[in-house]
């Protein structure tokens, strides 16, 4: 069975068809700048990569051009369309109503519309990329894969907000969670990679990149993790601020006359490492400049690893102990002085870390000593073969 992957934003796709009788990535892309006269898509096979540069107008035109590299003369990887079995589609949010991965169907899609209020800025664009690949695909099996179903295990205890209770009866104002398929997928290869049943493991994944989230998985369901409502709440991201204190959003409206969505903005694309360093959301711009002295980069650096501590800590408590830690994204596969440097300040749970073998990029490996009490693992994470295994599951 071949299973194409589509994560659809508002301007953009990335793709990934995969055969699954080997789990064999056959191919992979990403177009950009979707509406734009300077759209481009990138398609990479065995490592080469082709540009394409084309004018893309809508998300269906993309998944055009999209299947068109699949069945080029000269670089595709299957001859006819007919070769792919099914599309998995990643999605960020399956509210209440949606708690796992799903055959999509006309009633799945008016729930998923349904949850736009809750994902505004990701699920207008992955609804249009379900209706551009029914247009290009006629009725080729679609499988929806909803970031937020891993953590649908979580007790209410965990979910509910301090609010009146009103507001989750009357819009379901609740912690939800985000990246749970990266999570899911962490979980399951660090327990593999042990060879002990993930049932018998307490493990915090903790999903560091642009965006960031931790998990706290116990008998192999999430149990808590950082993300809330939104995927703003939580540790300081790129350019995300994470936890506040609620009350600075109305001073500040007041202070600086902003509308809700100013104040939004703000939260969401001027904060984070971006706004304390002055710098960048990237890490690696913000690295550098710490390493040239500027300190504000470093002070934004430390500040997201006190976070990450604080949250390994809260979840080791409310687990009542940890077996494993995991790290992957793009922060925590490269990161290695910040792996050390959260490691290092949890030596209260008997964490001990190997500096040579924590000195590594993007591998699979376990970077803590034969003696830690806690192991410690880098698993790169792969969103898109979850989602791939989810959508053969369902459609065999």
């Amino acid at each position: 069975m071949k299973v194409l992957v589509v994560n659809c934003g508002s301007s953009s796709v990335k793709y990934q068809l995969i055969d699954m009788e080997n789990e064999e990535l056959m191919a992979k892309g990403y177009l950009e700048k979707i509406g734009l006269p300077d759209s481009f898509l990138t398609h990479t096979v065995n490592g080469e990569k082709h540009k394409i540069e084309q004018v893309v107008k809508t998300h269906e035109e993309g998944m055009k051009l999209v299947l068109d590299q699949l069945t080029h003369p000269e670089y595709g990887v299957i001859k006819d369309l007919k070769e792919i079995d099914a599309i998995g589609h990643r999605i960020l949010h399956g509210g209440e109503k949606l708690s796992d991965s799903v055959l999509i169907t006309d009633e799945v899609v008016d729930i998923m519309k349904e949850c736009i209020p809750l994902g505004p800025l990701h699920m207008p664009a992955q609804i249009k990329g379900i209706e551009a690949c029914r247009e290009v695909m006629g009725d080729i099996p679609m499988v929806a894969v909803f970031d937020t179903a891993f953590h649908q295990t979580l007790p209410k205890k965990a979910y509910l907000y301090a609010l009146p209770y009103e507001y989750y009866e009357k819009y379901s104002i609740r912690k939800y969670g985000f990246h749970g398929t990266s999570h899911r997928f962490v979980a399951k290869r660090v327990a593999e990679l042990m060879n002990k049943p993930a049932e018998d493991l307490k493990i915090i994944t903790c999903h560091l990149g642009q965006g960031g989230s931790l998990c706290a998985v116990k008998g192999g369901k999430s149990v808590d993790t950082s993300m809330g409502f939104t995927p703003l709440a939580g540790i300081p991201m790129g350019s995300r601020s994470g936890d506040i204190d609620p009350s600075i959003i109305p001073f500040l409206m007041k202070k600086e006359n902003l509308t809700p969505d100013e104040i939004d903005t703000i939260l969401n694309k001027k904060s984070g490492k971006l706004g304390v360093s002055g710098i960048s959301f990237d890490d690696r711009d913000i690295e550098k400049a710490a390493a040239e002295g500027n300190e504000r980069a470093k002070l934004a650096i430390d500040t997201f690893v006190y976070q990450v501590i604080g949250y390994i800590g809260r979840f080791a408590a409310q687990m009542d102990g940890v077996d494993v830690i995991t790290f992957a994204g793009g922060v925590g596969e490269n990161g290695i002085e910040v792996r050390e440097e959260i490691c290092n300040s949890l030596s209260f749970l008997g964490i001990k870390i190997d500096k040579e073998k924590n000195n590594c990029r993007g591998k699979e490996v376990e970077i803590s000593t034969p003696d830690s009490k806690v192991k410690v693992f880098v698993v790169p994470t792969n969103e898109e073969l979850m989602i791939a295994r989810d959508t053969a599951e369902i459609v065999k």
